[in-house]
């Protein structure tokens, strides 16, 4: 894991009250986080996703799985290190929007 992933599981995924798993396998991907009873993908996004080929290729990833019914948050590191706060209550509103 990456030290923004580390944060983020450490400092909230791992203890939050809906189950989280890490490099999750979900089609033909491994995906940073993934809460199955929310249907969330949480992936971070360091500075190599800027690229106008990464671009492309995590616009793809995205829409397949979304295809497969899949809400997907992608979030800046630099939001991890500038917001964490903010991003925690981001991924649990989600949450609340998307779990019955």
């Amino acid at each position: 894991m990456t030290p923004w992933e580390r944060k983020l599981w450490y400092e909230f995924l791992r203890s939050y009250p809906i189950r989280f798993q890490r490099q999750k396998a979900i089609g033909e991907y491994i995906v940073d986080f993934y809460c199955a009873k929310a249907k969330l993908v949480i992936e971070l996004d360091g500075s190599g996703h800027y690229t106008t080929e990464q671009i492309i290729s995590d616009k793809v990833r995205t829409e397949k799985l979304e295809n497969m019914n899949l809400t997907v948050l992608r979030i800046c590191n630099l939001e991890i290190d500038r917001n964490f706060n903010g991003v925690c209550e981001h991924i649990n509103s989600i949450i609340k929007m998307t779990t019955p």
